[in-house]
């Protein structure tokens, strides 16, 4: 119903293009069957995001945020459409070659953290370079600490993750999703469960993280929140019906002024 068929001379095969965007959505629908008939989620997308960019993802629950994050994460597929991240097209990766694209170009920080009890902070945030074999046996430790000390968790390393706050959690999954030091990471709501302080934490490190060349798409449903953004997308009914851009500079309190 909502897919739309692009003739050869809209197809955008111009390569300059397409690099120009680390992703580029173009016309994505997904539809849920139901037993009252096919649900669109999607209705027909086209996001384009430059490397470099913060952007806040708004709108209501059901308003289709979440099914656009697992659409170019390769965690569901589109009923239609087109999908390039960090130039790749990965609805014409299988399985396989999803996970180990994903695991060395997404950093995925969840809300809930999925930090997994058993395994210390640091254990924690070597998974990704064990799973993918990034980095020497040697270094990846020491990686790991590394990054735990850019996010203020390095005297916290050997703990389990019950032994610390929300926030400190919050910020070892952010550690954990730099450590294959991939180009975008893809935040879903994660300040839903911090307190003010520790999600004002949470909003600084990723405005410091930005400033130093990442890409960080952002679902929230903090309008405020997303304000801050200099880039902020509204969906409504699985359609962008919304956008603001802020053309501001990063200050050093993570806010963006002009």
């Amino acid at each position: 119903m909502f897919e739309r068929h692009a003739s050869a001379t809209q197809t955008r095969t111009d390569a300059a293009a397409l690099q120009a965007s680390i992703i580029d959505l173009h016309a994505v629908t997904k539809a849920y069957e139901t037993a009252a008939g096919p649900f669109w989620a999607l209705k027909g997308i086209d996001l384009q995001i430059k490397k470099g960019e913060f952007v806040a993802v708004v709108g209501k629950s059901g308003s289709g945020k979440s099914t656009l994050i697992n659409m170019f994460t390769g965690i569901d597929h589109p009923t239609g459409g087109d999908i390039v991240v960090a130039q790749t097209p990965i609805r014409q990766l299988d399985e396989e070659q999803m996970a180990a694209w994903r695991g060395r170009n997404l950093g995925i920080i969840f809300q809930f953290f999925q930090l997994l009890p058993a395994l210390t902070i640091v254990e924690n945030v070597m998974i990704p370079m064990d799973l993918c074999q990034v980095y020497e046996n040697g270094e990846r430790y020491q990686r790991a600490l590394h990054l735990l000390e850019l996010v203020d968790m390095v005297d916290d390393a050997h703990k389990f993750p019950s032994s610390v706050s929300g926030g400190q959690q919050q910020r070892a999954a952010i550690a954990r999703a730099l450590a294959n030091d991939p180009p975008i990471l893809v935040a879903d709501e994660p300040t839903g469960n911090l307190d003010s302080r520790a999600a004002e934490a949470v909003y600084e490190l990723f405005g410091s993280l930005v400033d130093e060349g990442k890409t960080i798409l952002m679902v929230t449903h903090d309008d405020e929140l997303a304000g801050r953004a200099p880039r902020a997308v509204t969906l409504a009914d699985g359609l962008i019906v919304d956008e603001t851009v802020r053309h501001r500079r990063l200050k050093e309190n993570g806010d963006y002024s002009e």
